[in-house]
């Protein structure tokens, strides 16, 4: 047995439990040195899902807070900073809210949901019931932050008579720290109460950080910069700290020598590659970064299964509406070619509107855009003129997430469409190569076509093997199988149509060198070869058709078997 290594903290939000219980920790303290040279009253970091944001609020909690533990930044770069830590360290009351859990299907319910987590906050200090500085008309006020049903004013009021409270009990203005802001808009966005949640947000942050005279700093995050006019209306003292900003760019994110001390920990250099390919590519400021999230997810697999390829695992974080809706804007010719070149691994210029509001996200292709590059689905590439900027897929697990979503959107379609899926599947159990032929064609110049020079042959053709499921899954009676086990190999397709006599085998090629015919004859010579049909033969199947399907770029060749 080796040395038994740290444990990886996949979904460790607490900084104090990730320091305290042997977790391994990529150092981000120098956002606290960086937060307190550029001096900003109320600072905003956007960032995409899953980059660490809680963690680093965690972290800046547990640095400010007068009853923090201060051994857990024993080591770290910020007790270098002897001189700041002297000053900041454990000097401050810290009021830390997390607005992740406001989601619900109306504003009733999500309001007693505000409630139930703003109620949490001075729940922590009930200490101040018992101070010799408040009188009872504060603690009398102090209880009305507890109450299940405050009305909305004394919700709106809260974080600001809290921290004066605070700051009269202790001697000492307040740390206020709000993660995830914009999760109750976009939720409120999504079910119909956008007007009366904003409405509240605004109340509660205009409280708390506009007219509030006991606050020494505060920090936010959230995914979008939501527009000034909508919620951070006359707030001054605000610094917006973007994916687009180059200071603090390296502290949401691992850098590439972070990764790779990380990989090398684990004895896990070999699958750098892959790592890299899949979860980096993000840029932020100047700094490139991998996904945090899917790093630790990815090193956590390769340990216990060294053989384990890379998969996505921040697919299943969010719904990927931005990029569902971007793919049904395909229609429009301009926007599917860009689509195919995003997919094909280049760059598009485009104009980014940064602030947009929830209701404006899909109100334009642009604003789509824009709504890509914030969330993290594009990022930039090469320096930005002005507004103006390159943008691209950032790596091979945002590509398949792209790749997914198109498939999904071809399907949506094929169903649309039964005229021609009638003609095509009729085609087929005719034996007509060149009706199967013409409408296949007519069905790749519609799809967007994932056309990628970098990509091996055999994605390729797994591409054109998805269509073709893709059409055959929407005759819900038919026996469709794909690369099922048969006789001495495996067939790429094969169909049972729902008359029960008959079975159609296919078999897909990709022409690389363009030659259709020569692909086509390969393909039959694979049926041939691996001897599918006697599983079908023995099934009592007496009618077998057996075709080779041939496909390069948007074109396709069919021939039937002799």
């Amino acid at each position: 047995m080796g040395v038994r290594k740290k444990k990886l903290p996949i979904g460790i939000e607490n900084f104090e439990k990730l320091r305290s219980e042997d977790f391994y920790y990529i150092d981000k303290t120098g956002l606290i040195i960086e937060l307190l040279d550029n001096w900003g009253e109320v600072n905003l970091f956007t960032r995409p899902r899953r980059f660490g944001k809680t963690l680093n609020m965690s972290m800046l909690e547990h640095f400010f807070s007068l009853n923090g533990d201060k051994s857990i930044f024993e080591g770290l770069a910020i007790s270098k900073e002897t001189a700041l830590c002297e000053e900041y360290m454990g000097k401050y009351p810290v009021i830390f809210v997390s607005l992740k859990g406001i989601d619900a299907r109306n504003y009733e319910l999500a309001f007693q949901m505000a409630v139930q987590i703003m109620k949490r906050v001075p729940l922590k200090v009930q200490y101040l019931l018992d101070s010799d500085v408040l009188t009872e008309q504060d603690k009398a006020e102090y209880k009305r932050l507890l109450d299940d049903h405050m009305p909305v004013a004394v919700f709106c009021n809260s974080l600001r008579v809290l921290s004066e409270l605070l700051e009269k009990h202790h001697g000492t203005k307040v740390i206020l720290l709000i993660d995830e802001y914009d999760v109750p808009l976009a939720k409120a966005h999504a079910n119909g109460y956008y007007e009366q949640m904003i409405s509240l947000i605004r109340g509660l942050l205009g409280e708390a950080l506009k007219t509030n005279n006991s606050l020494k700093l505060a920090v936010l995050t959230g995914c979008l910069r939501i527009s000034k006019e909508s919620i951070f209306t006359g707030l001054n003292n605000l610094k917006v700290l973007s994916i687009a900003d180059e200071r603090f760019d390296e502290y949401f994110g691992f850098t590439d020598k972070e990764v790779r001390e990380l990989l090398e920990y684990y004895d896990a250099v070999d699958h750098y590659d892959a790592v890299k390919n899949w979860y980096d590519g993000y840029q932020f400021g100047n700094a490139e970064v991998y996904c945090p999230w899917d790093v630790l997810n990815h090193c956590d697999r390769v340990r216990s299964n060294p053989e384990a390829q890379p998969e996505n695992y921040w697919i299943n974080t969010s719904s990927n509406d931005a990029v569902k809706r971007f793919i049904q804007e395909s229609a429009n010719a301009a926007t599917k070619k860009e689509i195919e070149s995003l997919v094909a691994g280049e760059v598009i210029t485009k104009e980014i509107h940064q602030e947009l509001t929830y209701p404006e996200m899909y109100e334009t292709t642009d604003n789509i855009w824009s709504l890509l590059f914030t969330t993290g689905y594009l990022t930039r590439r090469g320096k930005p003129e002005g507004r103006r900027m390159k943008v691209a897929i950032p790596n091979l697990e945002v590509r398949d997430i792209f790749v997914t979503q198109i498939m999904e959107f071809f399907k949506e379609n094929v169903r649309d469409d039964k005229d021609t899926l009638n003609c095509f599947c009729k085609a087929l159990q005719n034996g007509d190569a060149k009706v199967v032929e013409e409408t296949f064609t007519e069905y790749l110049r519609r799809s967007i076509s994932i056309r990628d020079t970098a990509v091996r042959k055999d994605m390729k053709e797994s591409f054109y093997h998805g269509v073709l499921i893709g059409i055959l899954g929407v005759k819900t009676r038919w026996g469709v199988s794909s690369n099922r086990e048969m006789g001495e190999g495996y067939a790429d397709i094969l169909v049972e149509p729902d008359s029960g006599d008959m079975g159609i085998i296919i078999e897909v090629k990709y022409a690389h060198n363009g030659d259709l015919d020569q692909a086509c004859r390969e393909a039959l010579k694979q049926i041939g070869h691996s001897r599918y049909e006697d599983d079908l033969e023995d099934d009592g199947v007496e009618h077998i058709l057996k075709y080779g399907i041939a496909c390069y770029k948007k074109r396709c060749k069919v021939m039937l078997a002799e």
